[in-house]
């Protein structure tokens, strides 16, 4: 055994030690970016399989068998690809989103006091009334395909327009309305529903969209309650209720403007000048 041992380490060179941590880089990276999520213990699962067929596969003198964990093992690949498509679709946007800063012209700045101050008046007046509501706020995330669904806008954010939009029996009040940087750009927009069943009996459908636009994107959802009034916000698959229009404007400057710090902070790290927002 410890003759072995030492004929494996007099073989490890730069290259070979190169090559593991690469290797070992990839799992990391792979377990990081799906963390938090349902898909962690699958791909744990996954890795440990894909490790005993190599183990076995490399010792064991079974013409037939060996080949049957080399095709059994391309077929996993396959399945784990099948089963892990939301997470890896999600894992692929944040790499998207950490990518933004080599293309400037793609980040969506343009959010302002004057958007925020009449979105968090809008849903004051729209939650004293019980209308129900679900504004999305888009950001570095696309969000063009949910919006060719809808219904095509483009105005400013208006509280008076949003309060019509949301008024119950109007053609557009029962979807979605999406803001993109200072312009009101969709309305009746459909939105995915969350994967994870949400515990609380009191969150609705429009509670569920709004989680399920965030988790698979960068967007915020802003929900007026049709039943209770409250007002509550999205974001990265969270939900935060019972807010009023102030603590509502306060979260929505921060969230927005911390977003733009860390888009200027990455610009100016890789050595282009940060634009005015």
């Amino acid at each position: 055994m410890a003759a072995n041992l030492f004929w494996i380490l007099s073989r490890i060179n730069l290259s070979s030690l190169l090559d593991i941590v690469l290797v070992a880089a990839v799992i990391y990276g792979a377990l990081r970016l799906l963390q938090g999520t349902q898909a962690v213990q699958l791909l744990r699962g996954a890795i440990i399989l894909a490790i005993l067929i190599a183990l076995v596969g490399s010792i064991s003198q079974l013409t037939a068998f060996s080949w049957l964990l080399r095709s059994g093992g391309q077929a996993l690949l396959v399945i784990v690809a099948i089963v892990l498509q939301p997470e890896l679709r999600r894992a692929l946007d944040r790499v998207g989103r950490a990518g933004t800063s080599w293309f400037p012209w793609t980040n969506r700045e343009g959010h302002n006091e004057q958007v925020v101050r009449n979105l968090a008046l809008a849903c004051e007046r729209l939650s004293a009334q019980r209308h129900g509501a679900l504004i999305v706020i888009e950001r570095e995330t696309g969000l063009q395909d949910r919006i060719e669904q809808g219904v095509q806008l483009d105005s400013s954010v208006e509280a008076e327009l949003l309060q019509t939009i949301f008024f119950p029996k109007t053609p557009l009040h029962d979807g979605a309305v999406v803001i993109r940087g200072a312009r009101i750009v969709a309305a009746a927009v459909v939105l995915p529903l969350a994967e994870a069943i949400v515990s609380d009996t009191h969150l609705g459908t429009r509670h569920r969209a709004a989680v399920g636009i965030t988790e698979q994107t960068d967007a915020i959802a802003v929900v007026v309650s049709e039943e209770t009034g409250i007002i509550s916000v999205a974001r990265n698959g969270r939900i935060v209720r019972h807010l009023d229009a102030r603590s509502l404007s306060n979260l929505l400057m921060a969230l927005l403007s911390s977003s733009g710090e860390q888009r200027r902070q990455r610009r100016a790290t890789s050595g282009r000048p940060s634009d005015a927002s």
